[in-house]
């Protein structure tokens, strides 16, 4: 099949999954074509069967103060599909995309059936659609879509509770993780590189924005301290970095606070993880829990959204209520102070894991594709 795919390119677990999708529909011999407006994050410079298409940005006209990203990448969508002859169209976050995807498969009607699936990953549902100036636009690119997925029975149900959507049948495929490059290892080989021999490390990756509650992270982390000798890495960048930065600096904790800003290579970070901390206030699913648990990294995180899917509480980890970080950094203590409990929870999570491995979902994929084709 060929197939093409539009994401945000910049960190997140939306381009995450989009990207990591592509390269696996790729091994298994299908043509992907990426579309945006820059390369996204974790795709490597060449990779075979994939192409990546630009989107133009370079268009002005005096009156076009605010340049409309979603028509510029609606032409590149038409502009691919027929010249590159796709029989799918699959787009991750419904505004612009889904709405963008609409408006492509419209133009191209004349010359091909172009089928459009629209995956729907969170914020673009519980934030971004609604908004009073985006709901209406978000509800029908949904309903307009031939195939809607989510990532989460939550986020499902979430979908339905906030927009209706009465005309579509959503289906839900969980994110996923490549097992070749998710996996424990007995020792890491620059953990010496983030702390101490005597030091636990504890991770957190996110897009550093509010939702993710960085400052908070590192609140819990001062917690932890006073008990346990240990450092923290944080993963990623984003509007929230200064305040987790300002927060380290206050708490006095600077020395011990590690931030390495966006990596490519989360698989390594996590080897040298003993625990990974997740406080959201919202979550659809939680790709990077999933990706520490893969790696045998325990994890805390937030009783909300679509998480309690993918952390066993009690067994590959805990769960907490997101405003109570004395509960974050008591679970955590629990877990790293308890040799035997931690390397329970190691195992429990590397299992747990293996029910998200993309052997087992990317063919629900292929077989959506090819209802739709059908």
């Amino acid at each position: 099949m060929r197939i093409g795919i539009t994401c945000y390119p910049t960190y997140g677990g939306s381009g995450a999954v989009a990207t990591e999708l592509g390269l696996e529909l790729a091994r298994r011999g299908h043509e992907i074509h990426v579309i945006s407006y820059a390369s996204p994050f974790r795709l490597p410079g060449f990779a075979e069967n994939v192409y990546f298409h630009n989107v133009d940005l370079s268009g002005a006209y005096p009156l076009l103060q605010y340049f409309p990203y979603s028509l510029a990448l609606a032409v590149k969508q038409h502009e691919v599909a027929v010249r590159e002859s796709l029989d799918i169209l699959h787009v991750h976050y419904a505004v612009p995309h889904a709405t963008a995807a609409f408006l492509a498969r419209e133009m191209a009607r004349a010359e091909r059936d172009l089928k459009v699936v629209t995956t729907l990953h969170g914020t673009d549902i519980t934030l971004v659609g609604q908004e009073a100036s985006f709901f209406t636009v978000t509800k029908f690119s949904i309903e307009q879509s031939d195939a809607v997925t989510a990532v989460s029975n939550y986020l499902r149900d979430e979908t339905h509770l906030r927009f209706g959507c009465d005309k579509c049948d959503i289906e839900v495929i969980p994110n996923f993780i490549n097992a070749e490059t998710y996996h424990p290892v007995d020792a890491c080989a620059f953990r010496h590189a983030f702390a101490p021999e005597d030091s636990k490390v504890i991770v957190h990756v996110s897009n550093f924005r509010s939702v993710k509650r960085v400052p908070e992270v590192v609140q819990i982390f001062a917690k932890i301290r006073r008990q346990i000798p240990a450092v923290l890495v944080l993963v990623g960048d984003g509007p929230d970095r200064d305040r987790a930065e300002n927060e380290a600096e206050r708490l006095g904790l600077r020395s011990q606070v590690r931030f390495l800003g966006t990596v490519d290579a989360i698989a390594d970070v996590m080897h040298a993880a003993d625990l990974f901390i997740l406080p959201s206030s919202s979550e659809s699913f939680g790709l990077s829990a999933l990706e520490a648990m893969a790696c045998g990294v325990p994890v805390v995180a937030s009783r909300v959204g679509g998480l309690p899917e993918v952390v066993l509480d009690g067994e590959t980890g805990y769960l907490i209520d997101p405003s109570d970080i004395d509960g974050y950094a008591e679970a955590a203590i629990r877990i790293l102070s308890d040799q035997e409990r931690w390397a329970q929870f190691r195992e429990n999570a590397v299992k747990r894991s293996k029910d998200f491995a993309s052997d087992l979902i990317v063919p629900r994929y292929e077989a959506l594709y090819r209802r739709m084709i059908a």
